[in-house]
């Protein structure tokens, strides 16, 4: 029993020397901005059915209408190539990565996808997009040369079929 109680103030003694020793330390530091930077980019990005997108997940049917090819809540993973041109054998300059829902019955969709660079000036950086598959996409932030980016992505369909879909990116990207 003394043993017991001679632990518990060895306990109580070091807990509240640790409450005395950890106090928060900060220092406010004054701040200077970078210079903001506008960069305007154009590329496309290739995209392959069933290899370069693919379905994650896939509710049961909500209606009757089948007619539509892609169902009402699909959950998609994407990893399409970014190229310099339209042509299938142009420079691929990075890749698309992240994932698309279909949460509309116009096939309208919600997606997170980042666009990286792995070739030229922007080796290693990336711009991360949060919106709707509108004709514009916000540009929510990046990494890199990018980084505490903004802006607009606007995109426009070069070609869509049943196996490959190709589309012109205009990113207009506010950084620092």
């Amino acid at each position: 029993m003394r043993g017991t109680w001679m632990l518990s103030w060895i306990l109580i003694i070091c807990h509240s020397q640790v409450a005395v020793q950890s106090q928060y330390y900060s220092e406010t530091l004054p701040y200077h901005p970078r210079p903001v930077k506008v960069t305007n980019l154009n590329f496309f990005m290739h995209r392959t059915t069933g290899v370069t997108i693919v379905v994650v997940a896939q509710a049961n049917s909500t209606s009757n209408d089948n007619s539509s090819s892609v169902p009402f809540a699909s959950l998609f993973a994407i990893n399409d190539p970014l190229r310099t041109g339209p042509e299938p054998d142009s420079e691929v300059i990075g890749n698309v990565q992240g994932i698309s829902l279909l949460a509309g019955s116009n096939a309208s969709s919600t997606q997170y996808i980042e666009f990286g660079f792995n070739t030229g000036k922007f080796n290693g950086s990336s711009l991360s997009v949060f919106s709707r598959g509108d004709p514009g996409l916000a540009v929510v932030g990046g990494r890199g040369r990018f980084m505490m980016a903004t802006g607009t992505a606007l995109f426009n369909p070069i070609l869509i079929n049943a196996t490959n879909v190709i589309m012109e990116f205009n990113f207009t990207v506010v950084h620092y």
